[in-house]
């Protein structure tokens, strides 16, 4: 059962997703702290963020989905960031498959939760689809 955002599995891979993002970039050169670790971290975060404000305004579908919109979008600037920074050399080509894979699926999950919410009476029924 769905009691809060943190039940939902798409948020907890957002999140987990993000704290591998803060990790990793702690590694980063430190000309790069204010550029690309910091739109990554930035990025990534909301990811999870906009999923989260999302959840608590779900009464209006229209600003739910709009959240998971903007979600999607910052779930792909993260993307091209894991890009630049596999080929800045910065991170390992498996690190890179290994988040990128990871925003995949969240991109999936996104994707099926905008398409058929309207088919989702109960918040209960989520947990079987994200």
């Amino acid at each position: 059962m769905i009691k809060s955002v943190k039940d939902l599995k798409v948020y907890q891979m957002a999140y987990q997703l993000a704290m591998e993002i803060f990790e990793i970039t702690k590694k980063f050169p430190k000309e790069e702290t204010y550029s690309l670790t910091d739109q990554m971290r930035r990025s990534s975060r909301s990811v999870a963020i906009n999923i989260r404000e999302g959840y608590a305004k779900k009464k209006c579908e229209q600003v739910f989905i709009r959240h998971l919109n903007d979600s999607l979008g910052s779930s792909e600037e993260t993307r091209g960031w894991l890009d630049f920074a596999k080929d800045c050399m910065y991170i390992t080509k498996d690190e890179h498959k290994k988040l990128d894979d990871g925003y995949d699926e969240v991109n999936t999950m996104l994707y099926r939760l905008m398409n058929n919410w309207k088919n989702y009476s109960d918040i209960r029924l989520l947990s079987s689809v994200i």
